[in-house]
C-alpha cells in the first residue's frame, strides 16, 4: 500500500518550497566578475597627426572678434524681431481705430517733446544774452598785453575722412 499523501496543496507546498530553496541557493552563491562591455585604449595621442583638418558642425571657426560681433548681430536681429512685432501687434489692435486719432495719438506726444525742447534751448539763449560774461584781469608784475588773433579753418579731405585743423595767420 503506498503511503504517500495525496493532497492537492501538499503538491503545491513542495513545489514552492523547492523553488524559494533554489532561489535561495542562487542568491548565495558567489558572483561572478562582470565582463567589459567596453575598452578604454590609454595609449597617449599624438599632438599632431597626419590626418587633413575636418570641418565641424557648428559655427564656422573665426576670430574672437568675429565671434563677438556675430553674437552682438544676432542679439540686436533678435530684438529687432520682438520690436516690430510688438509694433505690429499693436497696430493689428488698433486696425479699427479712426486714422485721424490715430495719428494725434501718436503725434501730440512727439510735438509736446519738441516743443518743450525748444523753449528751453530759447531760455537758455536768452538767459545768456541777457547778462553776458564779464572777465576781470587781475594782474601783478610785468605784463605783455600783445594780442594775437589766429583763425582756424578744418580741412576735410578723401573718401576715408580724417579731419585736421590748419591755423592761418
Amino acid at each position: 500500500m503506498d503511503r504517500t499523501d495525496r493532497t492537492p496543496g501538499r503538491e503545491a507546498a513542495v513545489a514552492l518550497i523547492a523553488d524559494v530553496e533554489a532561489a535561495l541557493a542562487e542568491a548565495t552563491s558567489p558572483v561572478p566578475a562582470p565582463v567589459p562591455t567596453a575598452y578604454r585604449d590609454e595609449t597617449p595621442v599624438p599632438a599632431v597627426g597626419t590626418a587633413l583638418p575636418v570641418v565641424q558642425p557648428g559655427r564656422a571657426p573665426m576670430s574672437q572678434r568675429a565671434t563677438d560681433a556675430s553674437a552682438l548681430m544676432l542679439a540686436a536681429g533678435a530684438g529687432t524681431l520682438m520690436a516690430g512685432t510688438g509694433a505690429g501687434a499693436a497696430l493689428w489692435a488698433l486696425g479699427g481705430v479712426d486714422p485721424l486719432v490715430l495719428a494725434l495719438a501718436v503725434g501730440a506726444p512727439v510735438a509736446v517733446i519738441a516743443a518743450l525742447s525748444r523753449l528751453v534751448r530759447r531760455a537758455g539763449q536768452a538767459a545768456s544774452e541777457a547778462a553776458p560774461v564779464t572777465h576781470h584781469h587781475h594782474y601783478s608784475g610785468p605784463v605783455d598785453a600783445r594780442q594775437e588773433h589766429h583763425t582756424t579753418a578744418p580741412v576735410t579731405r578723401g573718401f576715408f575722412v580724417r579731419t585736421t585743423m590748419r591755423t592761418g595767420r
